[in-house]
């Protein structure tokens, strides 16, 4: 008589064992697969910030030298925020979005697009009501707030106080490279030399406060 050997499979105690080294193995890689995922998105949109910032600069070549006459979403759609400067505020129903205004000077226009966009339904700086869902380029057209107060004061590279630092563009929504409360918000900025950086909510609250 031939040998034989029994199969045998496994027993549910060894199969839960399994499943459970794979869950912790898997909450193990889960925030390292995240982080990565969100550094690469972070990356992507401060690559757009830059070339905007180019494009912006080409722009300003043909204009004497000043900065596109343009709004961001939040002035074009919340301009009572602006209510306590009646002069600037009655510009904005005739001025174009930022992102149109050098539409001639990009590649793309997938370049306004920040790959971490998830919308927002209230502002960050102003805590206006504004439905920028499901992401704000695909409502908008732009990821990105522009400065705006530098089209009313009719400025550019030259004459700005302080280049290096002015926040010129920057992510509409903090919470898209950090987290939903205010002190965990993370923002790409660009700033007024062309140069971009990604900044915390307190950072870019202090660059508000400086003069253009």
């Amino acid at each position: 008589m031939k040998g034989y050997r029994t199969s045998r499979g496994f027993t549910l105690v060894e199969l839960l064992t399994v499943i459970a080294i794979i869950s912790v193995l898997a909450a193990l890689l889960f925030p390292v697969f995240a982080t990565a995922r969100g550094k690469a998105r972070e990356i992507s949109c401060v690559s757009n910030l830059r070339q905007i910032g180019m494009a912006i600069r080409m722009y300003t070549q043909d204009y004497d030298e000043l900065y596109p006459w343009a709004v961001d979403p939040t002035d074009k759609f919340t301009p009572q925020i602006w209510d306590g400067f009646p002069e600037f505020q009655a510009q904005i129903p005739f001025m174009p979005m930022m992102h149109e205004a050098i539409h001639d000077y990009v590649k793309s226009k997938q370049l306004f697009h920040c790959p971490a966009d998830t919308g927002y339904t209230v502002e960050d700086f102003t805590n206006e009501l504004l439905d920028a869902t499901p992401t704000s380029y695909g409502k908008f057209g732009t990821s990105y707030n522009y400065r705006t107060e530098i089209s009313f004061r009719h400025a550019g590279e030259a004459s700005f106080t302080a280049p290096t630092s002015l926040n010129v563009m920057f992510d509409a929504a903090g919470k898209w490279h950090g987290g939903l409360f205010r002190d965990r918000s993370r923002y790409n900025v660009l700033h007024g030399d062309g140069h971009t950086k990604n900044l915390s909510r307190s950072q870019l609250d202090a660059l508000w406060l400086l003069p253009i």
